[in-house]
């Protein structure tokens, strides 16, 4: 597959810090990437390099064929951006706000109907669109931004952050409209989301983290790395049991998150039955999973997702 985002060698340097440190990807076209990093990594700053927003220090980025730093407006003309703050106008109606976009991204006078009953049926908004955005609930904001970015055939659309301060059921309905678009539209989607059961979507995933892309890959593969299985444990006294388990146990990789227990082996299988005769602290709670993306941004950055880097 052809690469519809080339950035190359690309920094950016405030004083003495060092924000984005040469770092290299492609996105191919049609894909979900996912980007993923800890506030403070660097990824939003990348992010606004690549929408044209900040100028780079050194390096190169080059979108649908053009040039960022010497074609920007063709650039901005081939991408879509979902915020994660509504920019709607809440006292227009639906249908004003796209009207507006049409103008502004100078979509032909001829067409811009059309295209607006095109978008509004993709994201569920026709009956809706005479209303003011003011009356729409959460959810129905934000597909009506997702159109709002589709009406000038974007080749690539950004959502940063699609769903925050959604509810489960509302962030469940908007990812069924983004992967209908995807298979409708062939779309290219760079995702950024602090929710990795949202990730595990994405084609292929970048961890960025202090101004590098410390890992790049399909979700699949980079939970393979881990390898091996997780034990969450809770007990009538995690302090003594951690004792117990360090002098104990030297085969499993162990970590503590508030009052579980994380245990970290090659098989459950194999080890299972015998720490648990192994432990004289009574055991409260027990879950045997598979890595997830969770463990795999952990395990490459030691902080969560929501943590801060520290300079």
């Amino acid at each position: 597959m052809e690469s519809i985002i080339s950035v190359h060698n690309l920094t950016k340097s405030y004083k003495n810090v060092e924000a984005v440190k040469g770092i290299n990807f492609e996105v191919e076209e049609g894909e979900i990437f996912g980007f993923l990093g800890p506030n403070g990594a660097g990824k939003s700053t990348t992010i606004n390099m690549i929408c044209t927003m900040l100028k780079p220090t050194s390096g190169n980025i080059v979108i649908n064929g053009y040039d960022v730093s010497k074609d920007k407006d063709a650039v901005r003309g081939s991408i879509g951006i979902i915020f994660q703050e509504n920019t709607l106008d809440e006292k227009l109606t639906a249908h004003e706000n796209l009207m507006l976009h049409c103008r502004f991204y100078n979509v032909p006078k001829d067409k811009r109907e059309e295209r607006i009953q095109e978008v509004l049926e993709i994201v569920d908004l026709v009956e809706e669109k005479s209303q003011r955005v003011e009356t729409f609930s959460g959810g129905m904001k934000r597909r009506l931004e997702i159109a709002r970015g589709l009406l000038h055939y974007p080749k690539v659309l950004f959502l940063d952050e699609p769903t925050v301060g959604l509810d489960p059921q509302t962030r469940a309905h908007l990812w069924e409209y983004i992967l209908r678009l995807k298979e409708k539209e062939g779309i290219t989607m760079f995702l950024t989301t602090h929710y990795l059961d949202e990730a595990e979507i994405s084609d292929r995933v970048a961890i960025m983290d202090q101004g590098d892309i410390i890992a790049i890959d399909s979700p699949t593969a980079l939970k393979d790395q881990l390898g091996g299985d997780i034990i969450e444990l809770s007990t009538e006294d995690n302090e003594q049991a951690l004792k117990e388990i360090h002098e104990k146990v030297k085969e499993a990789e162990v970590t503590v998150d508030e009052d579980t227990i994380h245990l970290k082996v090659a098989s459950s299988d194999a080890f299972i039955s015998s720490f648990i005769k192994t432990l004289n602290i009574p055991i409260t709670r027990l879950n045997i999973r598979k890595p997830t993306l969770n463990d795999v941004f952990l395990a490459f950055t030691g902080r969560k997702i929501g943590e801060t880097v520290k300079e």
